[in-house]
């Protein structure tokens, strides 16, 4: 039989971070059985790398070591090299990471891994470069010693002990659940959440930390659901300054919209340039709401440019969205290497080619702090908000509307010569969670800013839908790319996509997005519920047997998926004729409320869903064929954090059939006894089965539900 590692089999695999590596010397495995037979077999250790396409420091170690041959040669001769594409498999990597943090104090990509053959990890670190430096050991040199360590029969067992000690550390940490349930946080742990991020937030540049700043989008959703109340203006201080800052700074793209990875810096300036699908759906939602929180322009502008810049750039000509662009393109040299950030920064030099009118070209420049030296890597500009509008019309001795005039159209013409540039590569796998995150911040725009963005979303839940969705076997793929599916779906593609298409049914009262989304509830509880442990689990029952079987309670680049799961299983409940639902997001609450209590920030979506369970959700039942002008702009304008919208057809016999779609003979109680009343659209506004009277204005249903439900 030949040996399966004798050649790199990345050839045949669709994943883009994969195929990148198919050429590399390295005999580069996929995660499968064979690579684990070979490791067997030869009784040699796994080395297991984990990155993604966009990620910097994967493409820096690449080149460094991966594209060497003398590197190559010890991976081959020595190990069995497995590559996994963390956005396909975040299983295995929740997994070796969570070692890596425990073990290192800290993580991140490219995950580097020594395992046992049976998968049991015994070393672990995130980049090395070839050679030692600035402290960090050298790749090559650590390959040797651990060949030459496993290759000693003593220093094998230390091995294997070690090995023995960090799988049962990851089993704690990933599969255990609390010995004792506690009670779900009650309506107290908002203002608790809240408080705890004034407490850690960086007052003088916004959002939190000292060092590198990503975006907290759960944090944003806390403080906004707590603003509300005497003596609570910090918390909305808190979220227009972080807002505002990542706005105004160089995590924003402000000649094409759009939202980089982080900064590196504490005051928003110098990105990682990477542009993934999941910030640039889960960043503006929060602007949506503080939109609606503070009615400030700026803000919806940022959901509108980020919309354009999913479209144009992410969006599958059928309707789905690609995963990512590379925060690296080549560079406008000789060259042609890769340099990151190589699209977005600019030199004064550069923006007055661009731009055809002298004053406009300065103005450009003053306004977003484009100057010799720059602020980034070989006297290049990443562009921030430096000078406001109002001060460079006094500066220039213009009025604003000039100002504002020239700034727009330098802006175009600056956007129209960075497209002539070399792009950033673009990873075009297409992913149901991502796409799910995508689906409900666009159906919620629809909602705020009614700018078409419905017919986005749903052309994206059915391009998802058609081709991951198995509605036979109730099962989800987790990735589509060139026709081809794989990857069972996890947790997250369920709950994000479910909650994609309640949220869609939510802006347009379309039913079959609703039935979407209760079959997916249905197989979150099928494949992901363990009653006896009382958890939702992130790999299905049935899946891959790996060393520990993960949970997600905690928000990480994206949110919880048992958080959101917990949420959108209690939103749900309103519309089945039973409380399951309710049920497992009431015991998933409950076995993790010590989470919940000890650290609220780290557990901001089950932090959110324990607030809709503590104080239920506003259902406004909307009985019409047609939704009035008037109830659409109070919808907009009011920010209602636990708002549920429940559309039904006021005709009965249209109604009879949107049960018999949902497959229920009775209507379900949020539409129980709301009807149609006086022959006119009517709302109902409700919460814990108390209803108002039947209005005819949305308006006045939420002034009755203030004075009489405390909303």
């Amino acid at each position: 039989m030949t040996d399966p590692t004798e050649r790199n089999r990345l050839d045949t695999e669709e994943s883009p971070y994969l195929q990148a590596h198919a050429d590399n010397p390295v005999n580069w495995q996929p995660w499968d059985e064979k690579a684990m037979d070979a490791a067997r077999e030869r009784d040699v250790p796994i080395f297991l790398s984990i990155g993604y396409a966009a990620c910097h420091w994967c493409h820096v170690m690449a080149e460094e070591s991966f594209e060497d041959d003398d590197v190559a040669a010890l991976l081959n001769d020595h190990f069995v090299p497995v590559k996994v594409d963390r956005e396909e498999r975040p299983d295995i990597d929740s997994i070796y990471m969570s070692i890596c943090q425990q073990v290192t104090g800290g993580g991140g990509w490219p995950l580097s891994a020594w395992l046992t053959p049976d998968g049991r990890p015994f070393y672990v670190g995130t980049y090395f470069p070839k050679e030692a430096k600035r402290g960090q050991p050298g790749f090559v040199q650590l390959l040797e010693d651990i060949h030459d360590s496993w290759s000693d029969p003593e220093q094998r067992e230390d091995m294997e002990d070690r090995a023995d000690q960090w799988t049962s550390a990851i089993e704690g940490k990933l599969e255990d659940v609390p010995d004792q349930p506690g009670d779900v946080p009650g309506t107290d742990a908002m203002e608790q959440a809240a408080e705890a991020a004034v407490r850690g937030a960086d007052r003088e540049h916004g959002g939190w930390g000292r060092g590198q700043k990503f975006p907290q989008a759960g944090r944003l959703h806390i403080l906004m659901r707590a603003v509300d109340g005497d003596g609570r203006d910090a918390y909305r201080d808190v979220v227009t300054e972080t807002l505002d800052a990542m706005a105004a700074g160089g995590l924003y793209d402000h000649v094409g919209g759009g939202f980089h990875r982080y900064t590196t810096d504490r005051d928003w300036t110098v990105p990682h340039f990477e542009k993934m699908l999941y910030d640039n759906a889960e960043i503006p939602r929060a602007f949506l709401a503080g939109y609606q929180l503070t009615g400030r322009q700026r803000y919806a502008e940022v959901v509108r440019e980020t919309v354009e810049f999913l479209q144009r750039e992410l969006q599958h000509p059928e309707g789905g969205f690609y995963s990512t662009l590379d925060a690296r393109s080549p560079a406008a040299t000789a060259d042609g290497d890769h340099e990151e950030g190589a699209f977005y920064v600019w030199t004064p030099e550069a923006v007055h080619d661009a731009v055809s009118d002298e004053t406009a070209a300065e103005l450009f420049c003053d306004r977003y702090g484009v100057r010799p030296g720059g602020n980034f890597e070989n006297g290049q500009t990443v562009l921030t908000e430096t000078m406001g509008v109002d001060a460079l019309a006094t500066e220039y001795d213009l009025d604003r509307v000039t100002v504002e005039d020239a700034l727009a159209e330098a802006r175009e013409q600056v956007f129209e010569a960075r497209s002539e540039r070399p792009r950033p590569p673009r990873d075009e796998k297409v992913l149901a969670a991502w796409n799910g995150l995508t689906i409900s911040m666009l159906a919620e725009s629809a909602i705020v800013l009614d700018d078409g963005h419905a017919e986005v979303a749903a052309d994206a839940l059915s391009f998802v839908r058609e081709r991951l969705w198995d509605s036979e076997q109730k099962r989800l793929q987790r990735r589509y790319k060139d026709g081809e599916t794989n990857v069972d779906g996890y947790l997250e593609d369920y709950a994000f996509l479910a909650r994609g298409a309640f949220d869609l049914y939510q802006a347009t009262g379309e039913v079959d997005h609703l039935s979407f989304a209760l079959a997916l509830a249905r197989a979150i509880e099928d494949q992901f519920w363990d009653e006896e442990a009382g958890t939702l689990y992130f790999t299905p029952t049935d899946g891959e047997s790996l060393i520990a079987r993960p949970q997600e309670v905690t928000d990480q680049s994206t949110p919880s998926s048992a958080g959101v799961a917990a949420e959108l299983l209690l939103s749900l409940s309103g519309f089945t004729p039973h409380d399951r639902f309710e049920g497992i997001a009431e015991r998933v609450l409950e076995t993790h409320a010590s989470n919940v209590d000890s650290n609220p920030l780290q557990h901001a979506s089950l932090t959110l869903a324990a607030d809709r369970y503590a104080n239920g959700s506003l259902e406004l039942t909307l009985v019409a064929e047609d939704l009035p002008a008037s109830w659409r702009e109070t919808l907009a304008e009011q920010y209602l954090p636990r708002r549920l919208l429940a559309w039904r057809p006021a005709d009965e016999n249209s109604f009879k059939q949107w049960l018999k779609q949902l497959d229920v003979s009775e209507a379900p109680p949020v539409w129980a006894e709301r009807s149609q009343r006086d022959a006119e659209p009517t709302v109902y506004a409700c919460r814990s089965f108390t209803c108002s009277p039947p209005r005819h204005s949305v308006e006045e249903a939420l002034s009755w539900a203030a004075g009489n439900l405390g909303e």
